[in-house]
């Protein structure tokens, strides 16, 4: 018999809006299915779907278990337990009658107990995030314990709409019932950039721009918008990757030394300086979309009939930023990130300076590697000396390799979505985005995103799967 979660004993609700949602099936109920075998979920919890559907509770069950890959008997007998958890209501009425149902069914389930946490985790578009908070704080509610409420970015479209995202949310929630999710700050090797930096000494001493030539940060995709070009378009690649996942990634490689690695101390250092980084500039900008492949077989942006013809949506964008303190004037940050590109991975380089003894002329750059995915691992490029008959040292770069795989068992990796949803159930919001946070990214890319979104810029075209790495924008500033 497995031990649950320490201090959470009394029952726990979690409700799931938007669960027959592709994000419920391919990431909540996978990840709360996981917590479920790890043991991790509180004692006395209960899964609740809600969304317009019209299902019964066995059609709503097979749903759940079409999301989980089932690979022996003994997955399959755990699968049906956690299904013993989980609950359906429908939302199909207008109005407030939905949620007036939701609340009876809440109520039923906490009948006879005395704690009712309740955590809310809005798996919906931005566009109703306001409406639905407010029908929530109105019948569902928790009177007698904690009540959270978790939403997805993009938290806005620019630094106004989200301060009024923030406007619309303060009257009924406060800052610490609210978990702003951005799933990157719930994988390992992302989390891993705080032990590295302020773990090993080797690595704190030179964390600056005196030893750092550049900093390089790619987030790419192999896959086009599959579908969603029509939603995509409302967003882009700025707004759905570099303004949260890119910036969460630099702040973390970026901040001051943290008081503790709390919550409150990590947030405060992370919107510490984000402020100091100056806006993205249009000409340090690259914006490109992807077209079909010459020989047709995979499809362009635009051939998505939900997609306008004229649409100028970025695909990719390749951009340099700067923040302006002490520890990084003047070291070049280039972020990069795209979808139907060559590959799927997501990398962070930290290039250091050149040795400046001329005593070895052929040396090349150290550069720590951090592959968030796949394939997990830390990589260190050292110059060493090549074995050889010749008279005097002949250098040659090689890596030390700290891959994850063979040293890290199997599964015990937790994804992403594991870590945020056990976040919000203890009420810890070390990898949750904070408001002021949120403000200050806002800050960075708004200025960028109104000179687009007015029709400015150059848009460059590439096939589906090219090697479109924006490399003319960054010559000069590395030399890899």
């Amino acid at each position: 018999m497995c031990s649950r979660l320490s201090g959470l004993d009394e029952i726990t609700l979690l409700v799931v809006l938007g669960a027959t949602g592709d994000l419920a099936k391919k990431k909540l109920f996978p990840a709360l299915f996981s917590l479920y075998r790890r043991c991790t979920l509180p004692k006395e919890v209960r899964i609740v779907g809600f969304a317009p559907n019209k299902l019964s509770q066995e059609e709503f069950i097979n749903r759940v278990k079409s999301s989980v890959k089932v690979s022996d008997n003994e997955v399959k007998e755990q699968l049906n337990g956690f299904c013993k958890l989980c609950t359906y209501v429908s939302g199909h009425d207008d109005g407030d009658k939905p949620y007036e149902a939701l609340r009876d069914h809440l109520e039923e389930l906490e009948r006879g107990k005395q704690a009712q946490n309740r955590i809310f985790y809005l798996a919906l578009p931005p566009s109703v995030f306001i409406s639905v908070s407010g029908q929530l704080k109105k019948y569902c509610y928790s009177k007698d314990a904690f009540s959270r409420i978790l939403i997805e970015k993009p938290f806005g479209r620019d630094l106004e709409s989200s301060r009024e995202l923030q406007r619309a949310l303060e009257p009924n929630w406060r800052e610490e019932e609210i978990f702003r999710i951005d799933h990157y700050l719930g994988k390992e090797m992302v989390n891993n950039i705080l032990v590295l930096r302020f773990g090993n000494v080797i690595l704190g001493s030179i964390w600056n721009r005196e030893h750092i030539e550049n900093i390089q940060v790619s987030i790419m995709e192999a896959i086009g918008t599959e579908g969603r070009g029509g939603f995509y378009n409302d967003t882009g690649i700025i707004r759905d990757v570099l303004q949260n996942h890119m910036l969460q990634i630099v702040s973390l490689l970026t901040m001051e030394t943290p008081g503790s690695f709390s919550a409150e101390d990590l947030c405060k250092e992370k919107a510490r300086v984000i402020p100091s980084m100056a806006s993205i500039k249009p000409e340090d900008t690259i914006i490109g979309q992807y077209t079909r492949t010459s020989d047709g077989q995979k499809p362009g942006y635009k051939d998505d009939d939900s997609v306008p013809n004229d649409s100028r949506c970025p695909t990719f964008c390749a951009a340099i930023a700067y923040i302006n303190n002490s520890r990084w004037n003047g070291v070049p940050i280039l972020i990069k990130a795209g979808k139907a590109l060559n590959e799927s991975k997501t990398e962070i380089r930290i290039q250091f300076k050149l040795t400046s003894l001329p005593l070895l002329p052929s040396t090349t750059p150290n550069t720590l590697t951090i592959r968030v995915q796949p394939d997990e691992g830390v990589y260190l490029q050292i110059n060493s000396n090549l074995p050889s008959l010749h008279t005097g040292p002949r250098t040659v770069p090689m890596d030390l390799d700290l891959t994850y795989r063979g040293r890290v068992p199997e599964g015990q990796i937790p994804g992403a979505y594991e870590s945020l949803i056990l976040d919000a159930v203890k009420g810890d919001y070390t990898h949750s985005v904070r408001g002021d946070e949120l403000d200050a990214s806002w800050r960075v890319f708004t200025p960028l995103l109104h000179f687009l979104d007015q029709g400015g810029g150059q848009l460059t075209e590439y096939a589906f799967g090219e090697h479109f790495g924006g490399l003319a924008l960054f010559k000069g500033f590395t030399r890899d």
